[in-house]
């Protein structure tokens, strides 16, 4: 693997920590204080199918073959999760380019776009990757994980005065996966067909 393609990979990681976290958690306060149920709903939306990709994070930590793999699904479902609603799409498209929480909210979606598409050919370019993470060329996908696993492992010692394993990390990881897969297929199943894309933030009043 080259020093560009490591570093692509790196900056990758550094970037959404800054798209998939930071901004998100500003939008999302920054709604509840301009009373903005367009963006507000927008943002429980993408609270929600973000966690797949925390989720992803668990995995890599415990050397999960597939977790690169689930990693992509999560932004691939982030990204779509972000431009699938027609009411809430409609909504943006009133506001003018003066009004600096939409106009954030829209600079946020094509940058997390891109960050998604980034992570897609990454993985592409490194395709043995996507099924076997463990092997020596891809280490360094697992290695911007390691943060987290510190904070983790630290969290978990003070709360359960016990240590935080890879091991446990792949069965947090997989577990968590199958609650949220049940979840999403309960959603497809029953909401899905109902509502359409519509994301029904309009039902208390519009604003």
């Amino acid at each position: 693997m080259n020093v560009f393609n490591q570093l692509s990979i790196w900056l990758s990681f550094q970037l959404s920590i800054i798209f998939l976290v930071g901004i998100p958690v500003t939008l999302f306060f920054w709604s509840i204080k301009k009373r903005n149920k367009a963006v507000n709903k927008l943002l429980s939306i993408y609270w929600k199918i973000s966690l797949l990709f925390f989720i992803s994070l668990l995995l890599l930590i415990g050397k999960y073959n597939y977790a690169l793999l689930i990693t992509n699904i999560s932004t691939l479902l982030i990204t779509i999760s972000i431009w699938f609603w027609n009411d809430i799409n409609d909504e943006l498209k009133e506001y003018d380019f003066s009004y600096s929480l939409t106009t954030t909210t829209k600079i946020w979606r094509w940058s997390l776009t891109f960050i998604s598409f980034n992570f897609l050919i990454q993985s592409v370019l490194n395709f043995s990757c996507l099924s076997f993470i463990n092997s020596a060329a891809c280490e360094i996908w697992t290695q911007p994980s390691a943060n987290f696993y510190i904070i983790i492992k630290s969290l978990f010692n003070f709360f359960f005065g016990a240590n935080f394993t890879q091991p446990i990390a792949k069965f947090l990881g997989l577990f968590s996966l199958l609650i949220y897969t049940l979840g999403l297929i309960q959603w497809s199943i029953i909401k899905l067909p109902k509502n359409g894309r519509n994301s029904c933030f309009s039902d208390n009043g519009r604003n």
